[in-house]
Parts: structure tokens; sequence; C-alpha cells
């Protein structure tokens, strides 16, 4: 591991060095030339950097410029996956702004908690239906009841969030087909099923279709195949539904959350413990001699360390997901994370493969 860490050591100097020389004698000559083709003195170039530099850090500081806002009264919002998480989050927070809200709960029959909480809303403006995204059933029932209690049927639905989605981890050869299927079903076809089955409303309201995909839908990752492959599908079909549907007024957006372990619960010791036990006792023969316990142990360490880590609160994702369905310009993506996820994430993009891999594998 020494040379390979070595190696990343050197790259990142190398890079930092360039950038640095880049910036340092790149860019006041590229800003005297301009400064001499717009008939300014050269010795404002150190003014311009100065000022260039100013306008970079009020672009970040500065929050999202509004875009205008759509008319909330009597706009409805279907909502996948509220039993917990951003879903349940967002459920409240949409209806908090004056929408109506479909809240598609996998645990309503059971008297889910997530379900009940929302039910106790007792109020017109949330409505709390049963769903399981992987049952075409469910999602055409639901559906239909929405389509039978929209304030106004005419108008349609405005808009349909996609946020149900489980996620999982484990090496290609410890994972079984069948995770890999059950992962998919949820996040991506269920994806597909759903806004399949509202589009009809969709598109007569000329509303919105978000879909919640992740940081991992634009690169991959260790450990993480089952829910990277299902959320690379979910920005491929959300790329062509939203070249579909510019016809017909209709707005496509997806949202690549980072690191929000903690604020979603979604992954706990508990839950590692469980996946490791079920990717070791599967595995097969020859995949746990050639790997070996130690080197299995030493990646679901790794996993425990992630069981708190990330953003604690949801109101990145919260806020996007709300300028998606209400602003009348919306982004095509937006990217609720950390800084470093954000960086991660425009390097293994857009640098060649050879240089992101060295850098973070």
């Amino acid at each position: 591991m020494a040379p390979r860490s070595a190696s990343r050591a050197a790259l990142l100097v190398t890079l930092s060095v360039l950038l640095t020389l880049a910036l340092g004698f790149g860019l006041p000559t590229l800003l005297g030339v301009l400064a001499r083709h717009c008939g300014f003195p050269e010795t404002s170039v150190t003014e311009c950097v100065v000022l260039s530099y100013l306008l970079f850090v009020v672009y970040v500081a500065t929050p999202r410029i509004p875009r205008g806002l759509v008319e909330v009264k009597g706009k409805a919002v279907f909502i996948t996956g509220c039993d917990r998480g951003f879903g349940h989050a967002l459920a409240k927070h949409l209806h908090k702004l004056g929408f109506t809200v479909f809240a598609g709960c996998l645990y309503k029959d059971e008297d889910g908690e997530g379900a009940k909480t929302l039910e106790e809303f007792h109020c017109d403006r949330m409505k709390v239906v049963q769903l399981d995204v992987t049952s075409e059933e469910q999602v055409n029932r639901a559906v239909e009841y929405i389509r039978n209690n929209l304030e106004d049927g005419e108008r349609g639905l405005w808009a349909v969030v996609n946020n149900a989605g489980v996620s999982t981890f484990g090496e290609v050869e410890f994972t079984s087909m069948e995770t890999y299927k059950q992962v998919s079903e949820v996040n991506l076809w269920g994806t597909i099923r759903v806004t399949k089955a509202v589009l009809p409303l969709i598109r007569k309201a000329k509303g919105r279709v978000v879909n919640v995909a992740s940081m991992y839908g634009r690169m991959g990752n260790a450990l993480r195949s089952p829910y990277c492959v299902s959320k690379y599908g979910v920005e491929a079909f959300s790329d062509c539904l939203r070249y579909e549907m510019k016809a017909w007024g209709v707005k496509v957006s997806v949202i690549e959350p980072g690191n929000f372990i903690v604020a979603t619960g979604i992954l706990t010791h508990d839950i590692v413990a469980k996946t490791a036990n079920k990717l070791w006792n599967e595995a097969p023969p020859v995949v746990k001699e050639d790997y070996g316990k130690a080197h299995f142990e030493q990646h679901m360490a790794l996993m425990r360390s992630y069981c708190f880590s990330g953003q604690r609160e949801a109101t990145p994702v919260l806020s996007d997901i709300s300028d998606a369905v209400m602003s009348k310009r919306p982004y095509t993506r937006y990217n609720p994370m950390e800084p470093y996820w954000w960086i991660r994430m425009q390097l293994m993009t857009h640098l060649p493969a050879a240089i992101s891999d060295r850098l973070y594998f």
C-alpha cells in the first residue's frame, strides 16, 4: 500500500503546483491581454485578479438567485418513500408551503410510524396512500386515488417526486444477483414505474418530474456497485425523459444528494452487521478463500466508520427539491452535498480516469 499512497500524494502535489502556476502566471497574463484589448492600462491587471477572486467568492457565498416561483395554491404533489428520511420530511415541508401532498408510504397498511405521523395532520391537503413502488398494482391504485382526489382534475398533478429508495453495500463478488435485482427494482424500476403511471396527469398540468438520484449516480465507488448501478440508471432515465417532455412543457430535474447518512439513518451499526453476515455467509467458497476473512473484515470496519458520517440535517436536500418543484425555471441537476464530495464528483466526471483513479483508488 505504501507505493500506491506515495504515488497518490505525488500526483496531488503535482496537480496543486500546476494549478498554482496556472493561477499565478496564466490568469494575470490572460487578464493583461483582455485589459489591453479593452483599452485598459496593464497596471489594472492586479485589480482584475482581485476582482475576479471577489466575484468567485461572491458566487460561492451568494444564495441561489430567485428565478420566479409558481403559484402554490391548488397544486398537488405526489411523493414516494414517505415513511422516513427525505420523503417524510419533504411531505411535511411541502404541506407547510401550501401544496396538497399525496404521501406514498410503504408501511401505511401496517400502521407504520411514518404514515401515522402524517395522517395525524388531519388535513385535506395531506393524503397518505399505501405504496410499494415495486408493485404495479399498488402504483396503479395510488395513481387512481390521486386522480379521484385532485382538487381540480382538469389541472392535473403538478409534480411527482420519486424519492423511494434502498441502499446496500458489498464488493461485487460478495454481492448476489438477487441483491442487484432488489436494489434496482426499487431505485430504478420503481422510479420508472411510478413516473410512467403519473405522466398523463403531469403532462396535463405542464408540471414537474423530480427524481432523487445520488452523487453515486454520477461516479462509482468500491463496495457500492448495486446502488451505483441503480442510480446511474435513474440519471439516464431522467435525461431521456427530459428530452421527450420538453415538447409538453414538463420540466425534469435530478437531485444528487451527497453523504446524508446521519440525517437519514440509512446506515447503522446493526445494518452493517446484518449485511456483513449475509455477505459472508452467502459468498461462494472460492471467494471466501481468495479474499480471506481479514480483507472482508477490513472493508466492513470501513462501512461501520461511515455510520456517523455526513451532514446531520436534510435541509439542503429539501431546499433543492422545493426549488425544483416551485421555481419557474428549475435546474436540470441539483447537488446538495459537502464541498469535498462536490469537488470529488467534478474530478471523477471530468478528469481522465487514469488521473482520477489514482487520486481516489
